[in-house]
């Protein structure tokens, strides 16, 4: 069964995986990464991002943002839809 980019939303901020039928690569999928109220310094990776969370008082807020994994198995973070996508009724449930 397919769905619309409006399933593939509700799904992954429930916690699960989506994807495309019509995706070319091998195991892709988008998923959720629900950010933070309040990230310790030392969980960045950005040098910049570590120094502006320990001038914030060790700590910063982070979005949620969209991540995807790639056919070539890395994420990707802050996945973009395409308007191919925005309007494909081929998504579905990635989790199995």
């Amino acid at each position: 069964m397919s769905f619309s980019i409006g399933w593939a939303i509700a799904h992954i901020r429930q916690g699960g995986k989506a994807r495309r039928r019509g995706w070319n690569g091998h195991g892709m999928w988008i998923a959720l990464s629900p950010g933070s109220a309040g990230l310790s310094a030392e969980k960045f990776w950005s040098p910049a991002n570590r120094a502006f969370a320990i001038a914030n008082g060790g700590a910063a807020p982070v979005l949620p943002c969209i991540t995807m994994k790639t056919a070539s198995d890395e994420i990707q973070m802050g996945w973009l839809a395409s308007q191919a996508d925005l309007l494909a009724d081929d998504w579905e449930d990635a989790d199995g």
